[in-house]
């Protein structure tokens, strides 16, 4: 049974179970999306959602659960942003990561960053909430000069002392691939970044 099939059961009728039909499980939908396989979008988005089929994320955007053994499962946070935005170029992580670059940073933050092109904001999607942040330039994957760059960006932000964060990350620099951490400061530092940088290889 495929996973659309899976989702059109007995106790779904008519136009409903059309609608049911056409969905895919562990995808997220925006409701523009679904339109053309009803003729009253909104009253059949209400019943799937009642009945467990769907799961509305936010206004407008829709999940359709795998199920396990355990009950439904929770979309990735790809597939979420990548239907709240309708774009595939964007980049999600939590700062969390910061602590593999190996500054002295430990804390764990209950947050998930999205640099994207799009939308700015913090928003509620399903149980999660998403920063998205618009950015310029993101690699499509996390590295670690790109975690060096980026934490000394959000300096600010982080829980840990700053001017502790700092002489780690000026003592680390010889650990670091210079080409690669200097294109990575190149591209995605924001000015303050590039000037330390700067000055830290010019002492």
């Amino acid at each position: 049974m495929t996973a659309a099939a899976s989702l059109h059961t007995p106790s779904l009728k008519g136009a409903t179970a059309h609608l049911a039909a056409g969905l895919r499980a562990g995808h997220v939908y925006r409701r523009e999306d679904l339109t053309f396989l009803s003729n009253a979008i909104d009253r059949h988005l209400r019943e799937l959602v009642a009945m467990g089929k769907l799961q509305k994320l936010a206004q407008g955007l829709y999940h359709a659960p795998k199920k396990s053994s355990f009950g439904p499962l929770p979309p990735t946070d790809d597939e979420v942003v990548k239907g709240f935005l309708r774009d595939k170029e964007f980049l999600v992580f939590s700062p969390s990561a910061y602590n593999a670059v190996g500054l002295g940073t430990t804390q764990l933050y209950n947050r998930t960053l999205v640099y994207n092109h799009k939308r700015h904001g913090v928003f509620q999607l399903g149980n999660r909430q998403f920063d998205f942040r618009v950015k310029p330039r993101f690699p499509k994957k996390l590295s670690r000069e790109f975690l060096y760059v980026d934490l000394l960006n959000n300096l600010d932000e982080l829980a840990e002392e700053r001017d502790v964060v700092l002489s780690q990350a000026r003592s680390k620099l010889s650990s670091f691939d210079h080409k690669r951490l200097q294109e990575a400061v190149e591209s995605y530092g924001n000015m303050a970044t590039r000037k330390r940088f700067r000055e830290w290889m010019g002492a």
